[in-house]
């Protein structure tokens, strides 16, 4: 189910939502299940990146099995050849998630997916993966520069009645040379991208982050790194439900509560 991607990657493109999985879902990662399923769907013309997951995770959660799902035959038969079964599988599939042997993974990954699809359709997307998750997993959808510098992704579990709920919005960028925050909103996710106008509430928290970010340039004397930090704290003060604190600031993410920034 679902159309090929163009499939552009480039190792190391997904350090950021690799490393925020790594710590944000370690709970799920480190549930119940025996040799928990985690998928990257879509994951492009190279196998590269479900790799580098397979990596990441596994120092949460050391017998974490990956499957890459890819819906173009030539992917996949590229990730076979590096596969390392059962560990790391590839398959061919779409938004149905298929599972080698069955099951119900406990993550998925879908990065730089919904890209060329119609903001419309994301919900229906949403709910297709959402409900091969199993009870009380997370799918991660997103979207990315070519290099990984920009990245933003929405936290969607599995509700109670196997229906998305969406948690919450996650920003990153690399802060050396940052001008201003909100240039990260050419990389929102296909349900916010075209929300970023007068009167959605994505556009309003985007204007409050970079006015933040401009109150203090002073601290630039010390790096973007302070400036940063400072910059997210202005805007907890100012009502914000922004979640974590300093430590995941510090490595230029930021994450706000679904609610502040869903479309009306």
């Amino acid at each position: 189910m679902g159309t090929i991607t163009r499939g552009t990657t480039n190792p190391n493109r997904l350090r950021r939502v690799d490393r925020w999985m790594a710590w944000a879902l370690r709970d799920v990662l480190r549930g119940p299940a025996a040799a928990p399923v985690v998928v990257d769907l879509g994951y492009g013309a190279s196998p590269v990146t479900v790799l580098e997951l397979a990596d990441r995770l596994a120092r949460v959660r050391p017998d974490v099995r990956l499957v890459g799902v890819e819906i173009d035959p030539e992917r996949v038969a590229r990730g076979v050849a590096v596969a390392v079964p059962p560990r790391v599988d590839f398959v061919l599939g779409g938004f149905e998630v298929p599972v080698p042997g069955g099951g119900e993974p406990v993550v998925v990954r879908a990065f730089n997916v919904l890209r060329q699809y119609a903001e419309h359709e994301s919900p229906g997307a949403w709910a297709q993966v959402v409900g091969r998750l199993a009870p009380g997993g997370a799918l991660v959808e997103g979207t990315c520069d070519e290099i990984g510098r920009l990245a933003t992704w929405v936290d969607v579990r599995r509700g109670p009645e196997g229906t998305p709920d969406p948690r919450s919005l996650t920003l990153a960028w690399r802060l050396a040379g940052l001008e201003r925050p909100s240039v990260v909103a050419e990389r929102l996710p296909k349900v916010l991208i075209h929300r970023n106008v007068p009167g959605e509430p994505v556009h309003g928290f985007l204007r409050s982050l970079d006015a933040a970010w401009a109150r203090r340039s002073p601290l630039a004397s010390y790096g973007a790194r302070q400036r940063f930090v400072a910059t997210v704290a202005d805007l907890r003060e100012e009502g914000w439900p922004v979640l974590h604190g300093p430590a995941r600031w510090r490595l230029g993410e930021l994450t706000v509560a679904w609610s502040a920034v869903a479309p009306r």
